[in-house]
């Protein structure tokens, strides 16, 4: 069986990539709405679940599909509207702790499999400075909470987790998963 990431995210393609695995990108068209009275961990479980499902009924191979989110103070923080929105954002997360969400759903013929992985992301102090420079890098716009981890400026000071997960993907758990599927 052929492996399908259904999201369009290159950071997971990249991972995916980087641990061997060769499979076709076939994002999902979904649209994802918010779910009241639910927690981030069932959201973004819910989220992955739905673009996998989207996905695996139309082409009927292993499907992958993906959520991530961020979440500081039970409060999720999605991607930016615009430049004020990133940095209030990113001055939000300044000095703090916030859990980073990754939900998964892998589908085939014989399983359906849907998890979260948690990561604790403790930000630097930030400055004005730092935080305008790295939007003027424009490298917030397509991440949940403005940032990514990846991008080589000194955001965080610790991680409590897995470092994939931050990125996008915790790979050390689909691979255990996908094992037993490809």
């Amino acid at each position: 069986m052929e492996l399908i990431l259904a999201s369009n995210s290159p950071r997971r393609k990249e991972i995916l990539q980087n641990n061997g695995f060769t499979f076709k990108v076939i994002p999902s068209n979904v649209e994802e709405k918010p779910i009241n009275n639910t927690s981030p961990e069932n959201y973004v479980k819910y989220l992955a679940e739905l673009k996998a499902t989207d996905v695996y009924l139309k082409y009927k191979n292993v499907v992958l599909g993906a959520d991530t989110i961020v979440v500081l103070d039970n409060k999720i923080l999605g991607k930016p509207k615009d430049s004020i929105d990133a940095y209030n954002t990113l001055k939000s997360l300044s000095n703090n702790t916030h859990i980073v969400l990754t939900g998964y759903c892998i589908i085939s013929d014989s399983k359906k499999i849907v998890g979260v992985d948690k990561t604790y992301v403790t930000f630097n102090e930030l400055s004005d400075e730092l935080i305008n420079s790295y939007i003027d890098k424009k490298l917030c716009f397509d991440k949940a909470g403005s940032y990514g981890i990846q991008d080589g400026f000194p955001l965080v000071s610790n991680i409590k987790g897995d470092y994939d997960n931050v990125v996008g993907l915790p790979i050390k758990k689909i691979k255990r998963i996908l094992k037993d599927l490809l």
